[in-house]
């Protein structure tokens, strides 16, 4: 329904709340029934991701689930098709929809109208129904014709590796890495990683602390003396940068209302070349909270580990990677290099704008950083995990502390995305910034490793391992 109707609609049920009759014609889909005509409504209101729509829709039928969880599941989602009506009665039925992104599950849904005021609704529930694992085979077909058909509609453009036990079971390359040259995706082209890069400066860290060269409980001003910021200096530990629990603020990007004016972003990023560079700009930011007592993830927060690795180490902080972690994870296709430099397979990054494919290269900031940014291959991404497993990056009880929950939030280790239990356990890291995507999963019981990169828009990659990781066999 177009914002217009609905908006006339409102004002209409605002006067005549207890009418029987809608002002909207049915979708041919659906029941001709009040019951129907109401689903109908909340479908559209839903597809269309706009929050206010949605807040009207409830507020004038008396649905009470929460809008920002409706307006989190439909952009987790990608909206919902109808399948099938399954119970009809006039005030209430049952439908089956299927999720468009995601893991393109069922979703069942009841709907029940108070039977004395049509318009308002009675119970309401929306939950996705169970997908059933499937053979390994099976699965992995089926992820094929999933980026198959999400690269004909352009919404995945990159590539993907699916191993388990540290064999390789499927792998693609699919789209442009570069559309004004006419230059195709292959498996081998460099890709950026986003914030995935936060398992690097975690590990990198950590390997440190093995090292006695720092240490989980040492402070800022431990290792940075002249940090301007005493309260940052003397209370925000190593571990709480790790988990994102420091409280030390964040970076600007493109997006920050600091850097909306024409230029200013463009002007920031040409200053900002360095994590020395970051620290100067931001170390003043006050405190958001008591270090240690919630957490808010923080670009800045993994800047300044990056920062500490490179005086503690004594080296740059993308050699230190160099030597410490792509040379021993044998990650020979990844690197930190500016935007500037001239890398012919690269692949350029773009972000949908104005009904067109845009490239990106004004909204990057000037080089990765500790927090990410960089680029790399799956196939190198590959070789980190089995360094990660095989102990060749960090000693396995490092590794498990890393990987287990570090902050009440519950899902985040030391530099590690961690959620699930037995064989689902995963611990990785995703990415994301316009014109960029990662994903990056690391199942260590049931020996599978998920990774796709992509140079457009979140949530690209995730899409890929949203349907495979319900489907494949954990057995």
């Amino acid at each position: 329904m177009r914002r217009s109707a609905l908006s006339a609609y409102a004002m209409l049920a605002s006067l005549l709340l207890c009418a029987s009759a809608f002002a909207v014609a049915p979708s041919p889909s659906m029941p001709d029934t009040p019951a129907g005509r109401m689903l109908a409504d909340w479908l559209s209101a839903f597809d269309s991701a706009d929050r206010e729509r949605i807040r009207r829709f409830r507020d004038t039928h008396g649905i009470e689930e929460s809008v920002d969880e409706s307006v989190a599941y439909r952009d987790y989602s990608g909206g919902l098709d109808l399948i099938s009506i399954d119970a009809d009665a006039p005030l209430a039925l049952e439908a089956t929809l299927r999720e468009r992104d995601a893991g393109q599950a069922d979703v069942a849904l009841t709907l029940t109208l108070d039977p004395e005021c049509p318009q308002r609704v009675a119970a309401f529930s929306v939950a996705p129904r169970p997908i059933p694992r499937q053979p390994e085979a099976e699965a992995l077909a089926g992820l094929r014709q999933r980026v198959e058909a999400l690269a004909a509609e352009e919404r995945f453009s990159g590539t993907y590796l699916i191993a388990r036990h540290g064999k390789v079971l499927a792998q693609d390359a699919t789209g442009w890495a570069d559309r004004e040259r006419g230059r195709r995706m292959r498996m081998d082209t460099r890709l950026r990683y986003a914030s995935a890069g936060k398992m690097f400066t975690a590990v990198a860290a950590l390997q440190l602390v093995d090292a006695g060269k720092l240490s989980l409980d040492g402070t800022v001003g431990d290792y940075l003396p002249d940090y301007p910021n005493r309260d940052v200096a003397t209370r925000v530990r190593i571990r709480h940068l790790l988990a994102h629990t420091g409280g030390v603020g964040d970076i600007g990007f493109w997006d920050s209302p600091e850097l909306a004016a024409p230029g200013a972003f463009l002007a920031y990023r040409d200053r900002m070349r360095t994590h020395a560079d970051y620290v100067a700009e931001h170390a003043k930011q006050p405190l958001a909270f008591d270090p240690g007592s919630q957490m808010a993830y923080s670009n800045f927060g993994y800047v300044l580990l990056g920062r500490i690795v490179e005086v503690v180490s004594g080296m740059p902080y993308e050699r230190y990677l160099q030597r410490h972690v792509f040379g021993p994870a044998g990650m020979r296709r990844t690197g930190l290099a500016p935007e500037t430099a001239r890398i012919a397979d690269r692949a350029r990054g773009y972000t949908w704008r104005d009904g067109r494919w845009t490239d990106t290269r004004d909204l990057l900031p000037w080089r990765g950083t500790a927090a990410g940014g960089g680029t790399t291959t799956v196939g190198d991404l590959l070789r980190f995990a089995q360094a990660l497993q095989t102990g060749r990056l960090l000693s396995r009880e490092r590794l498990a502390e890393a990987t287990r929950s570090q902050n009440d939030a519950g899902w985040y280790g030391y530099g590690f995305v961690v959620v699930g239990q037995g064989p689902l356990r995963r611990y990785g890291h995703s990415g994301d910034f316009p014109g960029t995507n990662a994903d990056v999963r690391i199942f260590p019981e049931s020996g599978y490793v998920l990774i796709a990169l992509s140079n457009l828009d979140s949530p690209a990659a995730y899409r890929l391992f949203r349907y495979f990781e319900p489907r494949m066999p954990v057995e």
